[in-house]
């Protein structure tokens, strides 16, 4: 590894990707690459967690080949000087910013969309013009080796190049210099990430989760919002950084909303072997999610079967932040409800944990809703539905807090890993003879005088 940073670092130094060529090239090579591997990375997403077709297309290529078509068609706008105002004091001047590319990036990928958020930051990282290493997920293995063979056959190594590591090698990894780490996953790991980037001043981004809260008021559409909230919920299994991680419902709606919960989640059919539904990652989550579980408070589903990894969608009722379940990012289709009476009642209990990935607010009342998103910080959000602006890509994704560092997403993901250079255009043909010696009484009178 250390000769492949260093042969990336060489490549970088070179200017080989600097120019909007290089750029556009390499944007199409990963397009076409994609494109021809699109199956194989499909059949690689079920072979691991039984993701199928339809949800691997919709949740894992169709932001992405969003993301590349939208960047090669802006490309050139985004790479040219941003010019800004000069102030008054640097008369004649014009000023303007300039993006350049950080350079040599690590780009650790997580394994709940093991395609989606290891190259959406990738395309970023090439439009950027840097190189990039690539660590899928060690826990989706079918995924990682599809993705390997697609990047490792079709780019230079000096450029981009997908390399596979366990915790162990990824320690290694984290332990070389490089100029930018982008990771995503759990705010555990990500603690790890940043403690060895800041030894050799690394700057990270974070992209990590924590407990998103969904608020239902009184003046919610009940049956729209069961619709919504329960698709976002269980896609994937719940096994989604911004799905709604628990849900504080008006003590008024409380029993409506309840039953049609129910009635969306038994019309969906969350079964395996339907094409609805996918497993559970791996035993070691599965064992996790399980044990979260108070059986005592289950309201619906609870269904388990360790052998085939499957977790059927699970309502829990009255759960309390002593609760196991609330004490953790339950990242599966575990569904905890806590009622409340006024909003301030649960804007407390909100604010108890550590600021969220994503929040939802469920209201008809913009007097609701926008009181509510001034007093909660948290990454982003929506109002009536969920997880669905992610798929923005004008807006900025990423967390505040806990819940990460930095954000991406079109041209945010350029500026992400990017460096915004100032640069001051001074004429010649005027230059103010006040801040030159000799530094007299008389000239700093002008300038108190100027600066009133």
């Amino acid at each position: 590894m250390p000769s492949i940073v260093d042969q990336q670092r060489a490549f970088f130094q070179q200017g080989s990707t600097l120019s909007y060529q290089a750029r556009i090239n390499a944007l199409n090579r990963f397009d076409q690459g994609l494109r021809q591997c699109e199956d194989d990375i499909v059949k690689a997403l079920y072979n691991d967690f039984q993701k199928s077709a339809f949800e691997s297309f919709t949740t894992e290529f169709t932001m992405l080949y969003e993301e590349i078509s939208r960047t090669k068609r802006l490309l050139k706008s985004w790479m040219k000087p941003q010019k800004v105002r000069t102030n008054w004091i640097n008369w004649p001047a014009t000023s303007a910013i300039l993006r350049e590319p950080l350079g040599v990036n690590l780009i650790i990928g997580a394994w709940n969309y093991p395609v989606l958020l290891l190259l959406q930051p990738a395309v970023s990282a090439i439009a950027a013009g840097n190189t990039a290493v690539l660590k899928p997920s060690e826990n989706a293995p079918n995924v990682a080796q599809a993705l390997e063979d697609m990047i490792n056959s079709r780019f230079d190594p000096s450029h981009l190049k997908v390399v596979q590591a366990d915790a162990q090698g990824t320690e290694k990894l984290l332990e070389l210099r490089w100029d930018h780490i982008f990771y995503t996953g759990s705010t555990a790991v990500g603690r790890i990430v940043y403690e060895a980037a800041a030894k050799q001043l690394t700057p990270v981004t974070l992209e990590l989760g924590g407990k998103s809260p969904a608020i239902i008021t009184e003046s919610a559409d009940l049956k729209l919002t069961a619709k919504r909230l329960i698709w976002g919920k269980f896609l994937n299994a719940g096994q989604t950084c911004v799905a709604p991680d628990y849900v504080m419902v008006h003590r008024a709606v409380r029993e409506e909303f309840l039953a049609t919960c129910v009635k969306e989640i038994e019309k969906n059919n969350y079964r395996l072997g339907q094409n609805q539904y996918c497993q559970i990652i791996n035993e070691r989550h599965f064992d996790r999610l399980e044990a979260l579980i108070d059986r005592k408070k289950v309201f619906f589903g609870g269904e388990i079967d360790r052998t085939t990894r499957y977790m059927g969608p699970t309502i829990m009722v009255d759960a309390t932040l002593s609760d196991a379940v609330m004490k953790e990012e339950i990242f599966g289709p575990i569904l905890p409800v806590i009622a409340y009476d006024e909003i301030d009642e649960a804007l407390t209990i909100i604010k108890q944990l550590e600021k969220p990935l994503a929040a939802y607010v469920f209201s008809n009342k913009s007097i609701e809703y926008q009181s509510i998103l001034s007093q909660l910080s948290f990454g982003g959000g929506a109002v009536n539905d969920v997880v669905m602006h992610l798929t923005n890509p004008h807006l900025p994704f990423g967390g505040v807090g806990h819940s990460g560092i930095g954000a991406y997403h079109g041209h945010h993901g350029l500026d992400c890993f990017s460096h915004k250079k100032s640069v001051l255009y001074k004429k010649n043909w005027f230059e103010a003879p006040l801040k030159y010696p000799p530094l007299t009484d008389k000239k700093l009178k002008w300038i108190k005088k100027i600066m009133k």
